[in-house]
C-alpha cells in the first residue's frame, strides 16, 4: 500500500525520504516489509503523502463487524499504564485488551506547541470525539480555523478532516479522544508497540 501511494505520486524512494526526513534504508525496509511499521512513522507517512492513515494498511485490516453481544467488559485502574510515550504525544490506551472494539478511547497528553513539531496533519477515516480534562489546547485542521479548547470543552468531529492536536501555554495539557471508525484498532495496536520498537531499531535509522 505504501509502495502504491509512492508511486500513484510520481515519487521515487528517496524522493519521499528526502520529503519526510527519514532515512532512505528505513523507507525501503518498511516498503518491503523488512521494518515493523509502528504507529509514528504510519502517521508521518500518511503526513508526507497527504493520505487517510487507513488505506496505508488496508490490507492489514480485517473486515470489522460489531462485536457479539457477550456481556464483556474491561476495567482500566488508575495506574495502568499501556500506551506509548515519545517526545512529541503520551497515548494511554484504556481497555487495551478488548479485541474488535467498535471505538477506540485514548487519553493524550499533548506536548507539541506547533503543527511542524508534531510534524503535520494526519487524516484517518471516521469519527473523532474530543473531551479536555486539563489545561488548554488548539484543534488544527484543514477546513477550518484553530479551534482553542480549555478544560471542561469538547468537540464532535470528522477524522477524515486533516487535523492535529496543539498545547496552547505552559500548564500539562490532557484530554480524552475516542475514535471510531476503520482500522482504529490496528492503529491503536501499532502505538502501543511503537515505543519497544523504535528503541530495539538501530539508531542509524532514527
Amino acid at each position: 500500500m505504501l509502495r502504491a501511494a509512492r508511486l500513484e505520486q510520481g515519487l521515487t524512494l528517496r524522493a519521499l525520504a528526502a520529503r519526510l526526513d527519514m532515512p532512505f534504508s528505513t523507507l525501503s525496509k518498511l516498503e518491503n516489509g523488512k521494518m515493523a511499521m509502528t504507529y509514528d512513522k504510519l502517521v508521518r507517512l500518511a503526513q508526507g503523502l497527504e493520505v487517510d492513515i487507513a488505506s496505508l494498511i488496508a490490507t492489514a485490516v480485517p473486515e470489522e463487524k460489531p462485536p457479539a453481544a457477550l456481556g464483556r467488559r474491561s476495567v482500566s485502574r488508575a495506574g495502568d499504564r499501556q500506551g506509548a510515550t515519545t517526545d512529541r504525544y503520551a497515548h494511554l490506551y484504556p481497555a487495551g485488551d478488548l479485541l474488535d472494539k467498535m471505538m477506540v478511547p485514548i487519553i493524550i497528553d499533548v506536548k507539541a506547541r506547533s503543527v511542524e513539531e508534531i510534524g503535520g496533519l494526519v487524516r484517518h477515516s471516521g469519527e473523532e470525539y474530543l473531551y479536555v480534562l486539563s489545561g488548554t489546547m488548539e484543534l488544527h485542521s484543514d477546513l477550518y480555523a484553530p479551534l482553542r479548547l480549555n478544560a471542561g470543552d469538547s468537540v464532535y468531529f470528522d477524522s477524515g478532516m486533516a487535523h492535529c492536536y496543539v498545547r496552547v501555554g505552559d500548564s500539562p495539557c490532557q484530554v480524552l479522544s475516542v475514535c471510531a471508525g476503520p482500522g482504529m484498532q490496528r492503529f491503536a495496536s501499532l502505538a502501543r508497540q511503537s515505543a519497544s520498537s523504535d528503541t530495539a531499531e538501530n539508531p542509524a535509522d532514527h
